[in-house]
This record gives structure tokens, sequence and C-alpha cells, in this order.
């Protein structure tokens, strides 16, 4: 039986065989076998003109008699082999430490790139985060050879490490000051990071620096144990931004109270004349909550990497609160759009509000008077009891909110959706509701924080949808635009 399959697969290697006589034992031949992701991968390499025999010398026949061996690298690069036997990593390596890293672990295998391409893993912008952080920011090799941890931090927060995030090649990186191959400890009298070749290590981009830069750490790690100074300076800002922050926080509430009172106090008094009700006051309220999670919860999904949507990245199933919380919003938010429109359709007050809100042409005239007034050409033009700038916002919010129901409610049930109606009709919904929920908040913040909070008519805030009553003023303003 052995035997057969012994014959069976000289057989099959018989065409292989005469193939690499014939023509020699070429990329094409190893292509053959291997994926075409690593043909894909070596044909972007620095190495490809090179071909795969370069490095894989001990392989010279199809089929192979003999394993690969690991590869080489010194049959090329000599100069860098031997510095890299002098350094703690080669050092590492011979000493039979499995993790010590070697070339193909910084460089890569097949698609190794030139160093000034950026693409490259050690490109000066990649080498501290994509090579060196491999290793030293693994807590189980620092904790296994009692390395520090924080050394990528502490170089990605310091200036070199913020300035390569922004992507300036200029920058030290690890390699910059701790070399490339012959790579040394700081204790050894030969490194260039040891005490006694600072001076000339940070030299090459600092001309002048002297021998005072050994004094104190290169890695600013503020700690008790290593940089005692910065420790008790930091934990003494953080203490006194505290105080002073807090203090400020503390008496301008009070302050802001205090006016508040008296201010809706001489508000009250002159705000006599009614203009909302209880039950609208209540739908406004609701809306502005709802809008805000709405919002909050929907720009956390598409910015999850942003510093305010660390509430929903925070733990393990946080996401799936954000999507519960935002799913119930929705919920809230169609259950209000319903009883607005019955209320707008089915009460005598509602269907009068209706008709003040439906826009005419002399809303358009009243914009454009208003435009010449603002520029000093014309006089204030006199609005009916909702202007321009409520109708239009009116109009915003009724398109938007059946917008945003109908695109919510396809995605919520996608399966259902995919199940009638086309992908691609999925894809624009997305598209349209974030696009639609940017232009609403966008909305919001310019047009109707102005017109209610920073109006000089109005500042510090019209208070109208809160006491449900407007001044003297704007009644006879009213009145005069009726009349």
């Amino acid at each position: 039986m052995n035997q057969i399959v012994v014959a069976i697969l000289i057989v099959f290697a018989l065409p292989f065989t005469a193939l690499a006589a014939d023509r020699g034992l070429d990329d094409e031949t190893c292509f053959s076998c291997h994926d075409t992701i690593r043909q894909e991968q070596f044909a972007a390499s620095i190495h490809a003109l090179n071909g795969c025999t370069s490095c894989h010398s001990d392989v010279a026949e199809i089929p192979h008699s003999i394993k690969p061996s690991a590869v080489d690298c010194s049959i090329c690069h000599e100069e860098q082999a031997k510095a890299y036997q002098k350094g703690i990593h080669g050092q590492a390596l011979a000493a039979g430490k499995k993790d010590a890293p070697v070339c193909a672990d910084c460089h890569g295998e097949h698609f190794i790139k030139s160093r000034l391409d950026p693409a490259s893993k050690t490109y000066p912008t990649a080498i501290s985060t994509q090579i060196c952080a491999q290793c030293h920011a693994s807590e189980r090799i620092a904790t296994k050879y009692h390395l520090p941890l924080d050394r990528v931090k502490t170089y990605l927060d310091s200036y070199h490490g913020l300035a390569s995030k922004f992507g300036v090649v200029t920058v030290a990186n690890c390699a910059s000051c701790h070399g490339a191959h012959e790579i040394l400890p700081s204790n050894d009298p030969r490194s260039s990071v040891h005490k006694k070749n600072l001076a000339q290590t940070c030299g090459k981009c600092h001309p002048g620096v002297g021998t005072q830069i050994a004094k104190g750490n290169i890695h600013v790690a503020p700690t008790a144990a290593e940089n005692r100074i910065v420790f008790y300076v930091s934990r003494f800002y953080v203490i006194l931004i505290t105080f002073v922050i807090g203090g400020m926080l503390i008496h301008n509430i009070l302050d802001f109270l205090s006016k508040l009172r008296k201010h809706y106090a001489k508000k009250k008094q002159s705000d006599v004349y009614p203009r909302f009700t209880i039950g609208e006051r209540i739908q406004h309220l609701v809306l502005t909550v709802v809008f805000i999670i709405l919002a909050y919860t929907g720009f956390a999904l598409k910015y999850p990497e942003a510093w305010w949507a660390f509430p929903f990245t925070s733990f393990e199933g946080a996401g799936d609160w954000r999507g519960r919380i935002h799913r119930a919003s929705a919920i809230i938010f169609v259950a209000l759009s319903i009883h607005h429109l019955i209320f707008m359709s089915f009460t005598k007050r509602g269907r009068r509000i209706g008709k003040e809100l439906a826009l005419r042409k002399k809303d358009f005239r009243d914009l454009k008077a208003t435009l010449r007034y603002d520029l000093g050409k014309a006089e204030k033009p006199h609005y009916e009891s909702y202007s321009y700038v409520e109708k239009f916002e009116y109009g915003a919010l009724m398109w938007g909110s059946m917008i945003m129901i109908l695109t919510g409610t396809m995605l919520t049930f996608e399966n259902l959706a995919m199940k009638y109606l086309p992908k691609w009709s999925l894809d624009v919904a997305t598209a349209i509701h974030f696009y639609e929920a940017v232009l609403a908040t966008l909305a919001i913040l310019v047009w109707h924080f102005y017109f209610v909070i920073f109006d000089p008519d109005h500042y510090p805030m019209n208070w109208s949808m809160v006491s449900g009553k407007v001044s003297e003023k704007e009644k006879a303003m009213d009145d005069q635009s009726k009349g």
C-alpha cells in the first residue's frame, strides 16, 4: 500500500520536477502552489526583484526534499546582522529566548517595504507604534522579562510622540535614540541612551545640548517612584485646578441662580399674556430631551472613538445599551409625533395653530424685508403670530421627523425591509438617516439656539416656552400684525 502511495506522489510530482529542470526554480513555479495573497504581497515587496530563491536558497527542487529553513538575512545584510547580534535582541535570541524579535518581526516576511515608503513598518512614524509596541507595550512580554510597560505610552505622550501622530517624519522615534539593530540597554556604557552618551545622541537633533540632559528621566512617567518631582507637581496642579475651577464654578452657579430668580421675577411681572398651554410646553420638553438622547446615542454609534462616546465603550455590553437607549427614545419620539398629529388635527386650538403656522407669501416678503432691515435699508416688518423664523423651523421639524421615522423603521426592522426591498435601499436609508440627523442637529444649534437664546431681543433666553406667557411688548407686536 505504501509503495502505491509513493508511486502516485512521484507521478504527480513529475510535471513540477520537469518544469523545475527545464525552467529553473523561479517565482512562477513557487506561486503555482503558494497562495495568491502571498504572491500579491511579495509583488509589492522591495525584495520582489530578487526572487524567492534569493532568501529560500536551500529549496532547489519540486517537490521539496527538505523543509525550507529559516531565512538568513545576513547573506545580503551582513553589516545589519552583525549589529543585531551585538544588541540585546540578538543576545537574547542566542540565549534561547524565543520571544526575542528577529528580522521578520520588525521588517515583515514577504511584504517588506522600503523604510522610505509610508506603508512600511519601518517608516519613521510607524516604528514606535507598529514595531517596538509589539513587545514593549505587551503586558505578557514586559512582565515575563521585567521590562517597564509604559515606555511606548510615555513616548506617545511626549512631544516627539504627539508630533509623530500628526505625521511629522523628522521627529525622533524609538530607533532615533535607541538605534535600529545594535540596541543596548541604557545601563550599558556602549548604549546610545547611556547617561554619558545622551548629550551626543540628543545632540544629533538638538545641537549644543549639554550633559544636563542626563539629569532626569527621558521617559517621563509621573510616578512617585520614577519621577518624584513631576509626580508631586502634577498632583499639586490637579488639586489646585480642582479647587480653583471648582470654586469658580460654584461661585458662578450661585450668581447665575440669584440673577435668574431676579430676572424671572421681573419677567413674570411683564409676561402676562398666555401663549402656550401646559400641554404644549410638556410636548416641547419631551421633544427636547428625546432629541438630545437620540442625537447623542446616534452619533456615538457613528463616532465610537470620540471622547464623548466613552460611556458606550467603557465596558463590555455598553454598545448594546446604546442601542437600547436609542430605540427606546425613538419609540417615545414616534409616540410624541402621533400625539402632536392628533392634537393638530382634531382639536380646535391645534387647527388654529396649524393655520397660523402655514407658510404664506407674506413670510417670504418678511424674510426679504428683514434682510433689508438688517442691512439698514428698510424698516423692520411686522410679523404674524408666528414669524417666518418659527414657520421655517416647524416645517423642517415636521419634514425631518417623517424622514427620520421612515428611515429609522427600515433600519430597525432591516430583515423585514430586505425581504421586500433591494439592499441598496437600506444603504440609502442609512445615509439619509445620518445626514438628516446632522442637518437637524446643526439647524438646532445655528437657527433655534440663536433665536431662543442669543437673539439680543430675548437674551439670555426666551422664557415663553417655560412660563407659557409673552410680554406686553410681544403681545402688542402680534396684535399690530393681526390688525
